[in-house]
């Protein structure tokens, strides 16, 4: 089996700084935490970003500048988020990619995201994939539920492979609404991928981050953790950073026999255009 691509996922949109100081939300903080999980086994970032408030915000300015800094001081795949936070309007979400991500996410379905609903029409998920395509960012197919591994199927037979020619999806199990973070959701999913994808990773929500990665693991699939996901360390003990997060998941691959990846293997697994500045 490979190594192990070990996706950071530090913040999201739903957790509020005021109930866990922890969070980074400034852009000091983000570069911090991301350097942190670099060095901890992490080859790749997800990322959502907060205002001055700390609130979810998709900013162009805000986004240019994390993407500039994360480039600037890591040497990590840098994937920005389409889904902002439940409450952005699709016209806001497209123009993400103004701010040339490595990559972006690329979520294939319409979800109930607990008590709200995450808005992913087909229609705007062939605009994105196509300006994705037009702007050589490598996406990240987001899968919530088993009817979002079939709009993928159904992406790749209307606009053909993504930039790069690889495919890479994300599970995300265990989101109030969409697939649970069981192990046998995930081998459904696994299962009914389409022929053309090249890698996967998968990331359970709370309670079943280590169920999740563990199978992921087993199967030949890749990690996603960080606090966006997942807040507790263990019962009683809640996360203190997301390095630790990244360095438990880069520990339990290297028990596997599958370790972590580095960011060069990364970039040749999701083949990733670099946008890096040459001296």
């Amino acid at each position: 089996m490979p190594g192990t691509l070990i996706t950071v996922a530090p913040t999201g949109a739903e957790t509020a700084k005021a109930d866990v100081p922890n969070l980074p939300t400034t852009l000091d903080e983000l570069v911090a935490e991301a350097k942190a999980c670099e060095a901890a086994g992490a080859s790749l970032v997800h990322v959502h970003i907060r205002d001055g408030e700390h609130r979810p915000t998709l900013d162009p300015e805000r986004l240019h500048d994390t993407v500039q800094a994360l480039r600037e001081q890591t040497d990590l795949i840098v994937q920005l988020s389409t889904g902002g936070s439940v409450h952005d309007p699709l016209e806001q979400r497209l123009r993400v990619l103004d701010a040339e991500p490595d990559s972006c996410s690329l979520t294939c379905g319409t979800t109930n995201f607990g008590d709200d609903v995450f808005l992913n029409p087909y229609p705007f998920m062939g605009q994105l994939y196509q300006q994705a395509q037009e702007r050589e960012v490598v996406p990240e197919f987001e899968l919530f539920d088993l009817g979002h591994v079939a709009a993928l199927r159904r992406l790749i037979d209307t606009y053909g492979l993504p930039y790069g020619g690889k495919v890479h999806v994300d599970f995300v199990t265990g989101v109030p609404g969409g697939m649970p973070g069981t192990v046998e959701a995930l081998v459904a999913g696994v299962q009914a991928l389409p022929a053309e994808v090249t890698s996967w990773s998968a990331t359970g929500i709370g309670r079943a981050h280590l169920p999740i990665a563990a199978a992921a693991l087993g199967m030949g699939g890749h990690l996603r953790v960080g606090m966006e996901d997942n807040l507790m360390y263990a019962r009683g003990r809640p996360v203190r950073d997301n390095a630790e997060l990244v360095a438990r998941a880069a520990e339990l691959a290297s028990v596997m026999q599958r370790p972590a990846i580095s960011t060069a293997e990364a970039r040749s697994l999701l083949a990733v255009r670099d946008r890096r500045a040459r001296s």
